[in-house]
């Protein structure tokens, strides 16, 4: 057996294909069009509403790039808007649009019931102790990602 297979970055990277694959299927059999990446943007927008693109992309660690058109894909869906700052007019504050918030209800239930298929065959204290390692590894590598997780600036 090859060496990868006992390798962090080999797993993680399975491990989220794994998470990928189950998500749209998922979606798919549910019969919505919606990506992981999507469906974060969503709830960031929501839990802050009038955030600018920038401040999402650190919100969810995601490239300010690959995150414009996941923000496109969202408008074009009348799911979110986009609004001119009333503090700075070269900025655009995004926010939930009643169809948006509708749909997030709608998929809430759906993701947070597809999460024991991304750890399936660990029983509930495996599936506690590895969401507890996930953070504690992410948290602590998270100046290495090219993407970095920001926090929320504070008003």
């Amino acid at each position: 057996m090859s060496e990868i297979y006992q390798m962090a970055g080999h797993l993680i990277r399975r491990l989220n294909q794994i998470s990928v694959s189950v998500f749209a299927e998922r979606m798919a059999r549910e019969g919505f069009d919606f990506t992981p990446v999507q469906f974060a943007a969503l709830s960031t927008v929501d839990a802050n509403p009038g955030l600018d693109q920038a401040t999402l992309a650190g919100l969810i660690a995601h490239d300010r790039a690959t995150l414009g058109g996941v923000v496109d894909r969202l408008e074009h869906k009348a799911l979110v808007k986009r609004c001119v700052s009333r503090t700075d007019r070269r900025a655009r504050e995004l926010y939930l649009t009643a169809k948006g918030a509708k749909m997030l209800a709608l998929l809430k239930p759906i993701v947070a019931d597809l999460q024991a298929d991304i750890l399936i065959g660990l029983n509930e204290k495996e599936k506690f102790q590895m969401m507890k390692l996930l953070e504690k590894a992410t948290s602590a590598g998270n100046e290495l990602s090219r993407a970095p997780l920001l926090p929320a600036r504070v008003s």
